[in-house]
């Protein structure tokens, strides 16, 4: 199959008005956070357990169409020894996985922020589709202040969305962006738009 048929079959497995996408991409450092607070220790095995248990949710896929997984996830197996992308399948939800590694400071445009990933992406990309992987997504951050987002930072952003979504595409891998723009500060709404 093509790159090009990929992408199209991807889309049309996706593409559903009575169904959504389930964001279960999160880090280790973020699923922590939500053990502690149910004061579950935070280990492989209880992340790859309750991964198993939104996985394996009866009927879950008459309300999901695709699932956003964590790097650790797309390689960790149920129970009975399925993979978790192949659970995801089962259920006809298309599995992808979070592909960018982070944000960090911007260089040359004070208070933009860049994501991180680009380099490797590629090879990445290849051994996530044999995994079983079929989208990727990529978050882009963009603070609001009095000067941010500043053009430098806009246009920097651009190319590394851009970029990504070119490297998805030719090796059959459907682009997801997700732009988030933060609502912290005291901007108003024009300043956002």
């Amino acid at each position: 199959m093509s790159a090009e048929q990929a992408l199209s079959q991807t889309i049309e497995d996706m593409v559903d008005d009575r169904r959504g996408i389930l964001a279960a991409d999160e880090s280790t450092p973020t699923i922590k956070k939500r053990f502690d607070a149910i004061n579950l220790e935070s280990t492989e095995e209880t992340r790859r357990a309750y991964r198993q248990l939104l996985l394996t949710a009866p009927g879950l896929g008459e309300y999901i169409c695709g699932v956003i997984l964590f790097e650790e996830t797309l390689g960790q197996k149920t129970d009975d020894g399925r993979p978790m992308p192949e659970v995801a399948w089962a259920q006809k939800i298309v599995p992808g996985i979070k592909v960018d590694k982070g944000t960090g400071p911007l260089e040359g445009a004070k208070g933009d922020l860049i994501t991180f990933g680009l380099d490797g992406l590629g090879d990445r990309l290849d051994g996530y589709r044999t995994q079983g992987a079929r989208f990727a997504k990529w978050r882009e951050v963009y603070p609001v202040t009095q000067h941010n987002p500043s053009l430098p930072g806009r246009l920097a952003n651009a190319e590394m969305l851009a970029r990504y979504a070119a490297t998805c595409q030719a090796r059959g891998v459907v682009p997801i962006v997700e732009p988030e723009v933060l609502m912290d500060g005291d901007h108003d709404i024009d300043r956002c738009a």
